[in-house]
């Protein structure tokens, strides 16, 4: 770990500084390669962005929570596939909100043979030449199976848009056909979900910071992760304006607050079971949805603005 740097953290720093001038422009002096984080971000992280909680949900009732959902999920699975029904489950969300994490939850104890998550790299040159929507479609789920996707076209609206990957253009006229598309996969009586998760500043910055230090982590730092830390503003824009065109009723978005990765894994699952009729299902143990951390797309907007 002593070693000098590799060329991609080097290039990967340039990149950030490029981006942000040397860190987050509300923090001017905070620096990444620290291995101290603030005290003052510390303090101030878990509650950022104005999570309604003070600590964290224990482990020992959480880990009780997540077997109940899970054995539901087993139980929709089962019906999933027997009856014959299609589930596409969309995670998107800022940076280090934890999108990888819910999906590997939910898929940690159901049947692989039904259920997977996808991940797309950056288009190819022939993918970039194709209709946009096009090598998501080949992803979409058969009769009795379960997709969800850890980013999904949505980076157009994104990532794409905030570090200039795409023309402004582009991101209207996708803005303009996403809820057309995603009709057609609900008129085709796909099961559709569009869960967003959300962070606050300072605990952003705490995960890009955990990330960048932790030798097992290291691997999730990439590129567009160090570039995004001065572009939280940016990416606030771009997220207001997805989630007003593209909540719809039906392709709606719910908007779920992430500061404590544990409570955001057992709302998603919530989200989802709660949805759906399945044979045995077990509202008892499914639970409510919690209305201070999980909310429609319209109402987050509106409790911003307000």
């Amino acid at each position: 770990m002593g070693k000098a740097k590799s060329d991609k953290t080097e290039k990967a720093d340039k990149t950030a500084k490029a981006a942000d001038g040397g860190g987050s422009r509300a923090y001017p002096d905070f620096d990444l390669d620290n291995p101290v984080f603030p005290p003052e971000l510390e303090e101030r992280a878990f509650k950022s962005g104005g999570y309604p909680y003070d600590k964290k949900i224990k482990r020992e009732p959480y880990e009780e929570q997540l077997q109940a959902l899970q054995l539901e999920l087993i139980k929709l699975q089962a019906y999933t596939e027997t009856k014959g029904e299609r589930i596409v489950v969309l995670f998107e969300g800022r940076d280090t909100s934890g999108k990888g994490g819910c999906i590997s939850r939910i898929l940690e104890r159901i049947n692989p043979r039904h259920s997977r998550s996808v991940a797309l790299s950056k288009p190819t040159e022939t993918e970039r030449g194709q209709w946009y929507f096009q090598r998501y479609v080949q992803h979409l789920p058969t009769k009795g199976d379960m997709i969800l996707f850890d980013r999904s076209w949505y980076n157009r609206a994104g990532v794409e848009r905030v570090m200039g990957f795409c023309t402004e253009d582009e991101t209207a006229r996708f803005l303009r056909d996403a809820p057309e598309f995603e009709a057609l996969l609900v008129r085709d009586n796909i099961h559709f979900f569009k869960i967003y998760l959300t962070v606050g500043r300072e605990m952003q910055l705490k995960r890009f910071h955990e990330r960048r230090h932790d030798p097992f982590k290291q691997w999730k730092v990439t590129e567009i992760d160090l570039a995004a830390i001065g572009k939280y503003d940016a990416y606030t824009a771009a997220e207001t304006e997805m989630l007003r065109l593209t909540h719809t009723a039906s392709s709606p978005w719910t908007v779920i607050n992430a500061n404590d990765q544990r409570r955001a894994r057992l709302e998603a699952m919530r989200v989802i079971l709660s949805a759906l009729d399945y044979d045995g299902k077990d509202k008892a143990a499914i639970g409510s949805i919690d209305p201070k951390l999980t909310m429609s797309g319209a109402d987050y907007l509106a409790r911003r603005t307000s």
